[in-house]
């Protein structure tokens, strides 16, 4: 941390009127009403800020001379005690208050009526925002689902899950945050939505893609098989002669959002028996392909 005497550019000696009067020029040059955008003018003028308010304290000042406390105001030996107890309440910007603008009571100058109109912006800013995140299962994400968060400092927060909510995605619960400092409207609740996989199904845009095993007997003759959808299951038909790869698409039955609906996309696995099948195995031993049947022909 900075000396709060060095960057007053005062003497440890300084009268509390040399202090006033060297905050006072510092304030009024580096301001950052004075210097928009400035962000090395914005950084001092914090700096100076706290400078004065550890030095234009008679105990506070005290207890730095003596070592017994730092640049912050943070204990050097807290002793069991928490800097919470020091900074808590009154850790945030001297301008919070209006015990920051004591200095600039005085006079009814420009600077003067500057300073005063920042101290109304500051007791009528709102809350700061609270960010969380929030694990949805895919099925949820997609259909909608209402959610409860337990907050760390106590009580829940309802969050309404939209239909087709994305990974990543922020909601904002407007007047859900903390409290203002002043007398502003609380902030907002952000929650960042972190969706689940899911065992079958996967998401691109607003489709739906699964991947839909089927038997032998399936592909080549074709037929109709249960498939599940994130609604729940339809009856999907099998094209005879179908093949590992073949993708069927059902329509509307992917993701619900923005006014439309996606499709879902299902890609066809055809799968072996995993137990014996001895008539299989002896059909297929003695069966000659009718036509000229090689697979690996373009290799």
């Amino acid at each position: 941390m900075k000396d709060p005497y060095d960057v007053l550019g005062v003497a440890r000696t300084a009268t509390p009127e040399e202090i006033r009067k060297a905050y006072r020029q510092l304030a009024k040059k580096l301001h950052p009403d004075l210097n928009p955008g400035d962000k090395h003018a914005e950084e001092q003028f914090k700096d100076v800020s706290a400078a004065n308010d550890l030095l234009s304290d008679p105990e506070k000042r005290k207890r730095y001379d003596a070592g017994e406390i730092d640049a912050s105001g943070a204990e050097k030996a807290p002793q069991g005690r928490y800097y919470r107890e020091y900074a808590g309440a009154d850790a945030g910007h001297p301008y919070e208050s209006a015990s920051g603008y004591a200095d600039f009571a005085e006079g009814d100058d420009l600077f003067a009526e500057l300073m005063r109109r920042s101290r109304e912006q500051a007791r009528r800013a709102p809350g700061a925002d609270l960010h969380y995140e929030l694990h949805v299962p895919f099925l949820e994400a997609v259909n909608g689902a209402t959610k409860t968060i337990v907050l760390p400092q106590g009580g829940t927060l309802e969050v309404s899950i939209p239909h087709g909510v994305e990974d990543g995605q922020i909601l904002r619960l407007r007047g859900k945050g903390a409290p203002s400092r002043g007398e502003g409207p609380p902030g907002d609740a952000q929650v960042q939505i972190v969706v689940e996989p899911h065992r079958y199904f996967t998401r691109e845009g607003d489709d739906i893609h699964l991947e839909l095993p089927i038997t032998i007997k399936e592909a080549a003759v074709g037929g109709e098989v249960r498939t599940p959808t994130p609604t729940g299951s339809v009856m999907l038909r099998i094209p005879k002669g179908s093949n590992t790869g073949d993708t069927l698409r059902l329509k509307g039955k992917g993701v619900k959002a923005r006014g439309r609906a996606g499709d879902e996309l299902v890609k066809l696995k055809v799968v072996m028996p995993t137990a014996p099948e001895p008539e299989l195995e002896a059909f297929l031993a003695n069966w000659t392909p009718a036509h000229d049947y090689d697979p690996r022909r373009e290799m």
